[in-house]
């Protein structure tokens, strides 16, 4: 019987009493142990391309909220400001606006747009700038819960505005002061001007509750 050196292959090693035979794959965990969670695989990463389309969606988004600002600032808190606060230049171009495309909301404001503009000044103005740093910063995973917040409370107050746009009655009849849109261009081009503070908030949303924010980063291995 060999005893010296490596065995001839297929030749099985002799067995010393007291000792058990060992097991088949030495080295290898039994079984029952489970697979190791270390060694599952590559994990899922996103693509180059994705990563692309959503880094595009950040600046878009930083964009829309950096904009927001100053029209936020110099023109929708008109309706609810002291007049005294603002140039004539920017009262005159509020009101060319509003001649121009028959904005009946700013003619003739009533006490439920004042509310969604007050809303505005509290809870959004507040909001846009640290928007704008975290979608231009990017993966700022604090962002999202707020972004949630913004963006069903703006698709709220935008339904009925828009719905007035559509249906309102604007004539001498109804009662209304100023020159309302009559014609149904008319009404779908003031409808087109509010249009990017419903579908932006909209695309916000949309992009939040995918949660790409609450993703950790993928460990490399």
């Amino acid at each position: 019987m060999r005893t010296v050196g490596m065995p001839f292959k297929g030749a099985e090693l002799p067995l010393r009493p007291g000792i058990p035979p060992p097991l088949h794959g030495a080295g290898l965990l039994p079984s029952s142990a489970g697979p190791d969670p270390e060694n599952l695989g590559p994990r899922p990463v996103h693509s180059k391309g994705t990563m692309i389309v959503k880094r595009s969606l950040d600046f878009l988004l930083g964009f829309y909220f950096l904009s927001h600002i100053p029209i936020t600032l110099f023109l929708d808190l008109q309706v609810v400001l002291p007049r005294q606060l603002y140039s004539v230049k920017l009262r005159n171009l509020l009101a060319w606006y509003a001649e121009e495309f028959k904005d009946p909301l700013i003619q003739s404001t009533p006490v439920w747009f004042k509310s969604f503009v007050f809303c505005e000044l509290l809870f959004q103005l507040p909001f846009f700038p640290a928007a704008t740093y975290a979608f231009f910063k990017g993966n700022c995973k604090w962002i999202r819960m707020p972004a949630i917040i913004y963006s069903v409370h703006t698709l709220t107050t935008l339904i009925p505005i828009l719905s007035t746009f559509l249906f309102g009655d604007f004539s001498k009849a109804s009662g209304f002061k100023g020159v309302g849109p009559e014609s149904f261009h008319e009404r779908i081009t003031l409808m087109a001007i509010y249009a990017p503070y419903f579908i932006v908030p909209f695309i916000l949303l949309l992009f939040m509750l995918k949660n790409p924010y609450r993703e950790e980063k993928r460990k490399k291995k």
